[in-house]
């Protein structure tokens, strides 16, 4: 398996494949107690299960069933080569596909830059199959729609446009050292990424066909999704816990600055020494908050569910 290299670096974590639709597949990697509550973890760019190497020992402790899948185009999963394969419809098939297989009418959803856009999308359109949302250096649709307008958010989008070009950003970032120079770019603290972190990110991304797919979300986003993206800029009704690095290179606090409007019921936890790999930057602080938001209070009666 492609992640093979990370897997015996978190213990107690399991490994399979997921079939989602004809042909498709995602890997998961699985943890904790089958009987806990449902957390599906979902990762950004470039990345893979493996990001949540340090959140997963936190939320099983806790009793929860974690579940973090490679997302389509990723790591172990399938890797369909059209570029409209990667559309957010696709996305939300897949993660409704999953918890079906897993059986659960629902779950807790926890996501990073891209992972975090498509759980803001599938608790605002389907907010019935999520009980608590935690988005990470990600913003709900509607305002990162809104803050385009803002000169400096454009120009901290710059590589949005950059991976446009057909072959070439898959190319340079499979060239030796171009992966951990773009990591360690996009982390305020860089030394947080030991060596075998580092191993493992090069076995998951060994080549240029290894990133087609992640650099198609961006290429997706523009050609299909961008056209869309007024439909989906809906309030997200579910519960939700937003966790943001201030540092972020790529995404402006400009985007946080409405959101009373995108999650009516929210909590916001704002950490100005960390950037936008804000679960590396701060581990320790990240999973304390993840798993607070996901863990519910002892003697607090649950809420009302959302409908759809």
């Amino acid at each position: 398996m492609r992640t093979a290299a990370a897997r015996a670096l978190v213990p107690g974590v399991d490994h399979r494949t997921v079939e989602v639709g004809p042909g498709l597949h995602l890997h998961v990697a699985e943890a904790g107690p089958e009987d806990g509550p449902l957390a599906l973890l979902l990762h950004g760019f470039p990345d893979f299960w493996y990001s949540w190497r340090r959140i997963i020992p936190a939320l099983v402790a806790a009793g929860h069933r974690v579940v973090a899948p490679d997302l389509r185009g990723y790591g172990a999963s399938s890797r369909p080569a059209p570029t409209l394969a990667y559309r957010m419809d696709r996305h939300l098939d897949d993660l409704q596909a999953l918890l079906r297989a897993l059986g659960r009418p629902r779950a807790h959803l926890v996501g990073h830059d891209w992972g975090g856009a498509i759980a803001w999308v599938l608790a605002s359109e389907q907010p019935a199959l999520v009980d608590q949302l935690v988005v990470l250096n990600a913003p709900h649709p509607g305002a990162f729609l809104q803050e385009l307008a803002n000169p400096d958010q454009l120009r901290k989008s710059w590589y949005m446009l950059a991976f446009q070009v057909p072959m070439l950003p898959e190319r340079l970032l499979s060239a030796p050292g171009a992966l951990e120079r773009w990591l360690d770019g996009w982390c305020l603290r860089p030394e947080t990424l030991e060596d075998q972190d580092r191993r493992a990110y090069r076995a998951a991304f060994p080549d240029a066909e290894s990133l087609r797919g992640p650099v198609h979300y961006y290429r997706a986003m523009l050609r299909y999704d961008l056209w869309t993206a007024a439909r989906r800029a809906r309030p997200c009704p579910v519960p939700t816990t937003v966790i943001w690095g201030e540092q972020d290179a790529a995404l402006g606090t400009g985007l946080l600055r409405h959101l009373d409007r995108w999650a009516p019921n929210h909590t916001l936890h704002r950490l100005p020494d960390a950037g936008h790999f804000v679960h590396f930057d701060q581990p320790e602080r990240c999973a304390e908050l993840v798993v607070r938001a996901l863990t519910p209070r002892a003697g607090s009666a649950p809420g009302p569910r959302p409908g759809p």
